[in-house]
């Protein structure tokens, strides 16, 4: 059965990439990394919040530090997916 991303692929005239188990697994390391750092800023946010909780000012600040550090692990973790994937083209094109 394809995935919505092949079907879509295929009505576009593209193909799907396809990686092997092995390129598969470290993409998915790559993700549970990012989540975990991300789980970890928002427990020190929480930590924060705590510690500020009787001041509107500094909860608001907190907050939006947070949401800027979360869109940049978010970036690094897209950027690293990226760099992967393009090494697994370049291994794939090889002879």
């Amino acid at each position: 059965m394809k995935s919505a991303y092949e079907l879509a692929m295929q009505r576009l005239g593209g193909t799907a990439r396809q990686y092997t188990a092995e390129q598969k697994e470290q993409l998915a390391d790559l993700d549970r990394l990012y989540d975990s750092k991300i789980v970890q800023a928002k427990f020190g946010a929480q930590a924060r919040r705590s510690g500020a909780s009787a001041d509107a000012a500094k909860l608001k600040m907190i907050d939006e530090d947070l949401a800027v550090e979360i869109r940049s692990l978010e970036a690094r973790r897209e950027r690293k997916k990226e760099e992967l994937r393009t090494a697994f083209a370049a291994a794939g094109s090889q002879p």
